[in-house]
């Protein structure tokens, strides 16, 4: 039975790789550096990227990739920003994508901001999702780069039963230090028991560094610039509360102002605008040994 099912999966996963590659325009392929490139069965595929956006276009991003999400009511999270899709929040310009926050009333916020998803269009379950970025700078800033899960297949409620995964998240109060987590049912911030690690990336507002995530049927390894960071590993007890990361999920790139966790120390109003620049995002498949 274990074997008909490995064989099912990896059917399903050759034909969506086809399919999608076949969606996926001119590349201009850079060498990537990959921690750990094999778990178990499985490894990544790097010979050429499932999908991507190298943001070669300018103006608004690729709408066959990305949708907004929109709104000025916190987040869950307290935030100040109202995200619009209005060029200035989100522009393609000189080869990269740049997410800006912009101090200006908007709505009943202080703020706009932007927050792209590729929900429903680039679907992602399993492989290795990479993007360069830039980060921007000052305290009240919080950009991430972050995955939800595309249905509603487990539990009552939606998150987080469905499970998150940060790729990367930064608090400008905190210059300079790095978050990767996972949050599920029985994981999340809310209980104080989500998993994750930090780690320190010199520069991380003057340079373009390398976020990435390995996402394997049984761990999620978390990577800066090749190096591994945080693994995440499907325990053989764990259910559905624990390992939710069966299912699809979608992309997320936003640059939120204040709430929560970016909000502690305050809003330095005199930083804006910034943001957060995006050379390119690569999803890249699996392959079996």
């Amino acid at each position: 039975m274990n074997n008909i099912k490995s064989i099912v999966f990896l059917v399903a996963l050759a034909l969506t790789t086809f399919l999608s590659s076949c969606q996926t325009s001119k590349i201009k392929l850079k060498e990537s550096k990959v921690a750990s490139n094999s778990v178990n069965d499985f490894e990544i595929d790097l010979s050429k990227p499932i999908w991507a956006d190298e943001f070669d276009k300018d103006g608004k991003p690729n709408a066959e990739i990305w949708s907004y999400d929109l709104g000025g009511n916190g987040w869950g999270n307290a935030e100040l920003q109202n995200y619009t899709n209005e060029i200035k929040n989100a522009e393609v310009k000189n080869g990269k994508l740049h997410i800006k926050a912009i101090k200006e009333k908007t709505g009943e916020n202080a703020y706009s901001s932007g927050r792209l998803v590729t929900k429903n269009k680039k679907d992602i379950l399993y492989g290795r999702v990479e993007v360069k970025a830039k980060l921007p700078v000052g305290i009240g800033t919080w950009p991430a780069i972050w995955m939800l899960g595309t249905d509603n297949s487990y539990g009552e409620s939606y998150w987080p039963d469905n499970g998150e995964i940060d790729i990367m998240e930064h608090v400008g109060y905190d210059q300079d230090v790095v978050h990767g987590n996972v949050h599920t049912k029985a994981f999340n911030h809310v209980i104080g028991t989500n998993k994750g690690n930090k780690i320190t990336v010199p520069n991380a507002s003057e340079k373009f560094n390398i976020y990435a995530i390995n996402w394997y049927p049984d761990s999620i390894i978390f990577e800066i610039n090749g190096t591994e960071y945080f693994k995440f590993l499907k325990e053989k007890d764990y259910q559905w509360q624990q390992w939710p990361f069966d299912k699809k999920q979608h992309l997320l790139l936003n640059l939120a102002v204040g709430g929560a966790w970016g909000g502690q120390k305050g809003v330095d109003d005199a930083i804006f605008p910034q943001e957060m620049i995006i050379d390119y995002v690569r999803v890249y498949g699996l392959k079996s040994k």
